[in-house]
């Protein structure tokens, strides 16, 4: 039936289908190619978004060494203070380290001045 139709179709209106499906085959490939991009660009952005959570919870592992290697340096400083407290009979008492405690610098320090 498609083709009776068709068969009774002047040259001019049979070429306007043909341009009108160009059109349309042309609109269709623009949008297939915006839409790979928009694909391409959250798979780029899921990418990043596992390293840079990678690199975060690496950051994590080394902050917690130096916390615990903080702690250790505390922790010798106290036994050391008691060794010298013993042998003077008066200990030196030496605060715990807290990370927000700046360490002082040269305009900190009142004993060298």
């Amino acid at each position: 039936m498609r083709d009776k139709k068709l068969s009774h179709m002047t040259r001019k209106d049979l070429v306007e289908i043909i341009y009108q499906l160009q059109q349309s085959e042309d609109n269709l490939k623009k949008e297939i190619e915006d839409l790979k991009a928009q694909l391409e660009d959250r798979r780029i952005r899921i990418s990043e978004a596992g390293s840079v959570a990678e690199a975060a919870l690496s950051l994590n592992h080394v902050f917690e060494a130096a916390q615990a290697a903080c702690e250790m340096y505390v922790n010798e400083l106290r036994s050391r203070s008691l060794e010298v407290g013993n042998e003077n009979e008066a200990p030196v008492n030496v605060p715990a380290a807290r990370p927000s405690d700046p360490e002082p610098g040269p305009e900190t320090r009142n004993d060298e001045q």
